[in-house]
């Protein structure tokens, strides 16, 4: 399998699509107004314990209260304490694809969060889950810091390989190592790119956790509540971080300032990689170039076909994802039970791109088209859950029923693509979702950068439905002028009722 990254880095938004075969499986987006706060660390300050619901209310300083579940506490207050206050203590970092299950406790029956913490009492917490719709952030006290191959947990003593790493000699390999650097038992687990490493690899990466840890731990005691403490890496350092690997062909970005910052970063993390990472410097947008921005478009539809003729149907709704698998125009050659596993089979590997691609979350239900035989059910649900040990996010596949329904859950820590791109919309034809005005505004803007950078274009008219100019003027009136600025050119804003809110045009005048 060829797998290759395309990072869009504008001034607008970093934007990252990850393709397997040529065929996009995964799309990240970070925003150069408002970065994601999963992975950063706060100090904050409990405001409300909820006993009913074994929770509570933490202000981390955000617009919306942090929720903290009682199993996120850490249990051992006095051990808490002690972990963060002494000067050479250690810890340790999980990352999303390789989270193992936590322990809850080693005691007979779990506290209650009454007897954990109290009103007013600072903490030092983890962003697990971005604010979503409504929900606030979600929170825990087991802080974790990911590393290239290892994952530092500070307040678990356990050590672990991933789950992903299948052979057994590899896996006993990595324990020796861990335990011989590690002999004082800190938490760790060894990721999925520690493959093949060796002693010195991990005793580098383990070191630059452990200080990164003491200078969180430092600078927490030095602030008061609510205080950011530690900022996770911005989007294209993650991506370096936790995706590129061998198994990756390229990484091809397209500007020259993060092409550098790259090398560099490179330079001290995986410099045997520095061969695949290539600037891009053609004419065509990136993402049109390989074909993403026809991919994203149809990423928010909900109706996706099948090669065979089928279609699967995505809703996202607040509680849960429903997904409905159809025999479309495909009738089959042969017995009708033939064509349903065809269809079904088909649809499972789709499943698994759609659900990465739009990065579901929650529960997911899917409704596979009924089989009669036993075999077959199963041999559809195997196909799923192989088509999903690509996914970084952890998935369980449940089971499937006489009726075809198949439940999985999957973890999502971040808005995914219908929330980033889209609002509801009661009059949408039926797809469900409008792009949102900020994602139309930023794609103009992106195309005005590009055509005033690469081609040199010094005077750009953009024509559009005058709600769309209103929001260029007022929400984006000083990129605008920034942009002019570092081209030498000027960017004109024309409204044009005739135009629908979704369609624009961009004129180039010399």
């Amino acid at each position: 399998m060829k797998r290759e990254i395309i990072i869009n880095a504008s001034l607008v938004d970093t934007r990252v699509a990850v393709l397997e075969d040529g065929q996009l499986f995964e799309y990240l987006f970070e925003s150069s107004k408002s970065r994601g706060i999963a992975g950063n660390i706060y100090k904050g300050r409990v405001l409300k314990i909820l006993p009913g619901m074994q929770a509570s209310f933490v202000d981390i300083g955000l617009s919306k209260d942090a929720f903290l579940y009682v199993r996120d506490v850490y249990e051992d207050l006095e051990e808490y304490e002690r972990l963060l206050s002494l000067v050479d203590s250690e810890v340790s970092p999980p990352e999303e694809e390789e989270m193992m299950p936590r322990r809850l406790s080693s005691k007979k029956s779990f506290p209650s969060i009454e007897e954990l913490l109290q009103e007013g009492q600072e903490i030092l917490v983890q962003v697990a889950r971005e604010p979503l719709g409504t929900k606030g952030a979600r929170i825990t006290s087991h802080i974790t810091l990911p590393g290239r191959y290892l994952v530092y947990m500070p307040m678990d003593r356990q050590i672990g390989v991933s789950r992903k790493i299948s052979d057994e000699e590899e896996r006993i390999r990595l324990r020796q190592i861990i335990e011989k650097i590690n002999p004082s038992g800190e938490g760790l687990i060894v990721r999925t790119v520690g493959v093949g490493k060796g002693e010195q690899e991990f005793q580098a990466d383990l070191d630059f956790l452990r200080n990164l840890w003491q200078r969180i731990r430092m600078k927490a005691e030095k602030l008061s509540a609510p205080s950011l403490v530690h900022q996770d890496l911005d989007l294209v350092f993650r991506v370096i971080r936790d995706i590129f690997s061998e198994e990756v062909s390229h990484l091809i970005i397209d500007s020259s300032l993060e092409y550098e910052r790259c090398l560099e970063y490179m330079d001290s993390l995986q410099p045997e990689l520095k061969s695949r990472l290539y600037l891009y410097t053609e004419e065509v947008p990136i993402f049109k170039s390989f074909g993403i921005e026809k991919e994203i478009e149809k990423a928010l539809r909900r109706r996706v076909w099948l090669k065979s003729g089928g279609y699967i149907v995505i809703e996202e709704t607040e509680a849960l994802v429903s997904i409905d698998v159809n025999t479309g125009k495909y009738v089959g050659k042969q017995d009708f039970e033939e064509t349903v596993l065809k269809t079904n089979l088909e649809a499972s590997g789709e499943i698994a791109r759609q659900v990465r691609l739009r990065d579901l979350g929650g529960i997911i239900i899917i409704d596979f088209i009924d089989m009669t035989k036993q075999q077959n059910r199963e041999r559809v649900v195997e196909e799923l859950k192989e088509a999903l040990r690509s996914d970084r996010s952890p998935t369980n596949v449940l089971f499937l029923n006489e009726l075809g329904l198949v439940e999985m859950t999957r973890k999502r820590v971040r808005p995914g693509m219908s929330m980033h791109m889209g609002i509801p919309c009661p009059a949408c034809n039926g797809s469900g979702w409008l792009r949102s005005m900020q994602s139309i505004a930023a794609q103009i803007l992106r195309e005005v950068e590009w055509k005033m950078r690469r081609n040199q274009v010094r005077k750009v008219t953009i024509k559009a439905h005058s709600d769309i100019i209103d929001w260029l003027r007022a929400e984006e009136a000083e990129l605008i002028a920034m942009l002019g600025g570092n081209t030498n050119g000027e960017i004109v804003l024309s409204p044009q009722e005739s135009l629908s809110e979704k369609m624009y045009q961009i004129v180039e005048n010399g």
